[in-house]
């Protein structure tokens, strides 16, 4: 019996949780350390894919995305340890995606042309703003000008190059927003995540938002203005929203990233690295030590994985409600059948924010913007 990620695909993620210095939007997994031994966190990181191999058994593997923290503070070496592990534990696809993150200050020509000799064919920029006393508003390290350099860089030894842009800012108008993205459109290979700012509990800017200090945040409908000028130019450039934050070309798309949107599997490496594995038919959701001292030792004792927990056929349909509602191709409709509210999904059908085509369903533009009100009224839960 052929197992859904034989159709989605198997992707590796691999967690590396250092950065120079914590941007105060951030809430991913990230610290800032003084020493790194590469060599100790290479031959761990290698070990737990070792392990997930021995659990999968043989597969082939469609993609590998490098996340963090900042990859690009990876050593060339440590970079091919890891992929060394991958290859020796499963089969690449002839067409496999190998992306790995960067920062600006974090690009040098000799540090990517390793990376490109080990393997990766694919980097993705946290470039997050064109103008430099943004950059410095976000925490960012860079100027606009070194993420500019950066990108050429990159240019010089990767055929696919994306980056990121983060929208919605401090004192943000439409006219700086349209000049930015020109900017970026103009700049862009074939790819470009562009992220609305979004104030998360636990970040410096959630701590300066509760005490007043975080000023000149959009409006509701500026911040609506703003994503639907960014779908416009987008489109009239030729870059397709293949997801809400997500712009290609045809045929560019992240193929790790539609894995994950469209219920694929996925082993998850590293410090808080989340996975999902199909094993002996049952579905496992994997989440591993956050702590990187801790996940080390972890590592040690066998297993980085902190919990691994069987999935339900209804968490399933939840999950890939959740995560295919977001793509412009929708979900087929087998994949929730079991937790949609079914009176709802005609409903929302009728009043234009849901469309239905054989058998799939999707968001259309009008409710696009508005996918986490519809997700909850579509769930029977």
């Amino acid at each position: 019996m052929t197992e859904l990620w034989q159709e989605r695909g198997f992707g590796l993620y691999v967690h590396w949780p250092f950065c120079a210095a914590k941007c105060p939007y951030c809430d991913f997994n990230s610290h800032v350390r003084a020493q790194i031994d590469q060599t100790k966190w290479a031959d761990a990181l290698a070990a737990e894919i070792r392990r997930a191999g021995i659990e999968t058994g043989p597969r082939v593997l469609t993609s590998i995305f490098f996340g963090g923290g900042t990859p690009s503070l990876m050593h060339p070496d440590t970079v091919a340890t890891i992929l060394a592990a991958a290859r020796d534990v499963w089969s690449f696809a002839n067409d496999i995606e190998i992306t790995l993150e960067a920062n600006p200050t974090s690009v040098e020509a000799h540090r990517f042309e390793g990376y490109a000799r080990h393997g990766v064919n694919r980097v993705s920029l946290g470039v997050q703003a064109l103008n430099t006393p943004d950059l410095r508003k976000l925490g960012r390290l860079h100027t606009a000008e070194e993420a500019q350099l950066a990108f050429s860089v990159a240019r010089e030894f990767f055929d696919r190059v994306s980056f990121d842009l983060i929208y919605a800012r401090q004192d943000q108008t439409l006219d700086d927003w349209r000049a930015e993205l020109g900017t970026a459109l103009d700049m862009a290979v074939d790819h470009l995540s562009l992220y609305q700012l979004t104030i998360e509990e636990g970040t410096a800017f959630w701590d300066r938002a509760e005490r007043g200090l975080l000023r000149g945040l959009p409006s509701d409908d500026l911040g609506a203005d703003l994503y639907d000028l960014t779908q416009d130019l987008c489109e009239q450039a030729g870059f397709i929203a293949y997801e809400v934050s997500n712009h290609a070309r045809p045929g560019a798309e992240s193929k790790h990233n539609l894995l994950y949107w469209r219920g694929g599997d996925y082993a998850g490496i590293g410090p808080g690295a989340h996975g999902r594995l199909t094993i002996n038919g049952q579905r496992h959701a994997t989440e591993c030590w956050k702590q990187p001292e801790a996940w080390l030792k972890a590592v040690d004792a066998g297993s980085g994985i902190k919990v691994k927990e069987g999935l339900s056929i209804p968490d399933v349909g939840d999950e890939r409600l959740i995560m295919g509602l977001r793509l412009l191709e929708g979900i087929d409709i087998e994949d929730v059948s079991v937790v949609l509210d079914w009176p709802r999904l005609q409903s929302l059908t009728e009043e234009g924010y849901i469309w239905q085509s054989d058998r799939r369903i999707g968001a259309t533009p009008k409710g696009r913007p508005l996918l986490n009100h519809l997700i909850s009224q579509l769930a029977k839960s």
